[in-house]
């Protein structure tokens, strides 16, 4: 099976929601698994052994967590181990127009020095869901569709026969 790992940070537990909504969303799609972990539970070897990526993380003015930030900062250390896996982020923020969008381009653009694969959305959302404080259900339902749209690009990229 196709392995998706959802890495987040969550203070309020905003974030955390919609991280196990993005599960849900990868749930939907036949051949591929999917595994929730917190930041500071996650290591190296469990980016390395996915197949795809998805980052969550609050937006602390206009950016990713400090947290976030230093376990990505720490993998220079598997640097080129990413490179072909997909990738997505998605953040929630205190308010509108707060920087949710420079938050998921910040983690995007990690995703894209490794040499990963992200898929944009042409429609709404193009960088991925984020959500005002706790996710509303529209938001929710973002983040089931990126979980989904991971999970299929996953499944078409991988070696991993559904």
């Amino acid at each position: 099976m196709a392995r998706v790992l959802i890495v987040y940070d969550s203070q309020t537990g905003n974030t955390e929601k919609m991280a196990y909504a993005v599960a849900e969303g990868v749930k939907q799609v036949r051949g591929v698994d999917s595994e929730v972990k917190k930041v500071d539970r996650t290591s190296l070897d469990d980016l390395v052994a996915a197949d795809a990526i998805i980052m969550g993380s609050p937006t602390y003015y206009g950016q990713m967590s400090a947290r976030l930030k230093a376990f990505i900062d720490s993998s220079e250390k598997i640097h080129g181990k990413l490179e072909g896996k997909v990738g997505a982020a998605f953040t929630s923020a205190g308010g509108t127009a707060s920087g949710a969008e420079t938050t998921l381009l910040s983690i995007l653009q990690t995703m894209l020095v490794h040499g990963m694969i992200v898929q944009g959305r042409p429609d709404d959302k193009h960088y991925g869901p984020a959500s005002v404080e706790a996710p509303r259900p529209k938001d929710a339902k973002y983040c089931k569709e990126l979980g989904k749209r991971v999970a299929s690009l996953t499944l078409k990229l991988s070696k991993h026969p559904a």
